[in-house]
């Protein structure tokens, strides 16, 4: 088909993610049909460095020739089977593989698809334990302001966004807001719910969809400190911040903090396959062990709970962090990408601020009305000079492949400053604001 077919039929048939349809139908939409390393290649041939990892998954690289042969290798002996009642050699090398990677404590592994079904898996289990030790009036979550953990009505429930979650209020199970690195508060909110609190649960050190919201240093420290206190489970939220994105290859070590339960999910697979997983203690797994007619199973699962290929794809993106050094490589790309957002992004007028945490970066942008689309106007700008940025509203992130070079992330860098210099001075915006 040509292109225009293509985007004739896209706006005749699908719904996409997160986009207002009205909108998308008035523009020419990009149509993405190949890609290699860190650049995407649209459906006339365009290329275009992709400055969000394909939505923050992807890890090292489009087409890793080591990831796209395991994939292979795991076709010529199953696609998929069910792991309820089965097993299979790579969901139980990965867990293993898992366990070894995460902080202390964490000893099981239960597979899902996505990070908001990870997130419901652990809020599930965390409800579920204080039940099955007797504590029934443990039925509510401490969250925190401008929380994001996902879609499903239970890691909505735990969400603190309202221009995501506001709608879906009758829907939504008990939670509190407590305000985000004020470990202070968190005490109050603790104090103010003894025995009504399952756990608290956080995005550590980032808060990603809020618009790369930072937390002081110590604060995640405090708030493990505080859960031991009052005797309440730690779910850290790694799917955004896991596997290097911030540095390390969980953004709880940077506090040496080990969770109860942990959800990750997007470079699982190095951007590949779906899959994710919720990494619990052993203290909560024993309190589901009983015999048949007890029922302390957990009653939970999907269809494609750890499919194949998708942990070889995950099994080989381990091997490659391993075998290439990601982590100690990205050290001196961190510190570059600090130096270029100082350079060419932090100056310009209508930046009020650039967050950053690792390879997670947020520029917010300053002065203009809803309208405006302020950061959607900044990656059209981008698209035009071969870049893929997204905003979260006048937040616009950037979030490379952890594979990106630095002549790469220097580019990047330099459409992005040209590109909101562009848009933030366009005459309709300056009218508007």
């Amino acid at each position: 088909m040509t292109t225009r077919e293509l985007a004739d039929i896209d706006k005749r048939v699908l719904w996409h993610p997160f986009t207002q349809q009205q909108g998308w139908c008035e523009e020419e939409p990009l149509i993405i049909e190949r890609a290699a390393g860190c650049t995407l290649y649209d459906s006339e041939g365009n290329a275009y460095l992709d400055g969000v990892s394909s939505l923050w998954c992807n890890i090292h690289g489009h087409a890793h020739p080591a990831i796209d042969r395991a994939v292979r290798e795991q076709l010529q002996r199953v696609a998929h089977t069910t792991m309820l009642g089965l097993s299979h050699p790579g969901a139980i090398e990965l867990a293993q593989r898992l366990v070894e990677l995460a902080p202390r404590g964490l000893s099981r592994v239960f597979y899902s698809d996505n990070g908001s079904t990870a997130a419901e898996v652990a809020l599930k289990m965390a409800f579920q334990h204080w039940r099955q030790r007797g504590e029934l009036g443990r039925n509510g979550f401490i969250t925190l302001r401008d929380a994001y953990h996902g879609d499903t009505i239970g890691s909505v429930s735990v969400g603190g966004m309202e221009l995501f979650h506001a709608c879906f209020g009758p829907l939504l199970f008990k939670s509190w807001q407590a305000e985000p690195g004020d470990a202070g508060h968190m005490e109050v909110l603790l104090r103010a719910h003894a025995g009504e609190v399952a756990a608290v649960i956080v995005e550590p050190l980032v808060q990603g969809a809020a618009g790369i919201v930072t937390h002081p240093d110590g604060y995640l420290r405090a708030v493990r400190e505080l859960c031991d206190e009052h005797d309440v489970l730690l779910i850290c939220d790694e799917v955004a911040t896991g596997f290097g994105r911030t540095g390390t290859m969980f953004a709880c070590e940077q506090e040496d903090v080990a969770p109860d339960l942990m959800c990750v999910a997007k470079g699982l697979t190095g951007g590949y396959m779906p899959l994710a997983a919720t990494l619990a203690s052993e203290r909560i797994y024993e309190s589901f062990l009983g015999a048949h007619e007890d029922l302390r199973t957990f009653f939970h699962g999907h269809t494609y709970t750890g499919n194949p290929l998708a942990c070889a794809a995950a099994l080989a993106t381990l091997d490659v962090f391993e075998r290439e050094r990601t982590l100690e490589a990205l050290g001196p790309k961190i510190d570059l990408l600090g130096d270029l957002l100082d350079e060419f992004v932090a100056p310009l007028r209508r930046v009020a601020e650039v967050r950053r945490r690792g390879f997670m970066v947020g520029i917010e942008l300053e002065g203009f009305p809803l309208a405006a689309r302020i950061g959607h106007q900044v990656t059209l700008a981008a698209r035009r000079r071969g870049a893929i940025v997204r905003p979260l509203g006048d937040v616009v992130v950037l979030m490379p492949p952890l594979a990106i070079s630095s002549e790469e992330l220097r580019h990047l860098v330099q459409i992005t400053a040209a590109s909101v210099r562009e848009a933030t001075a366009a005459p309709v915006l300056a009218q508007a604001a």
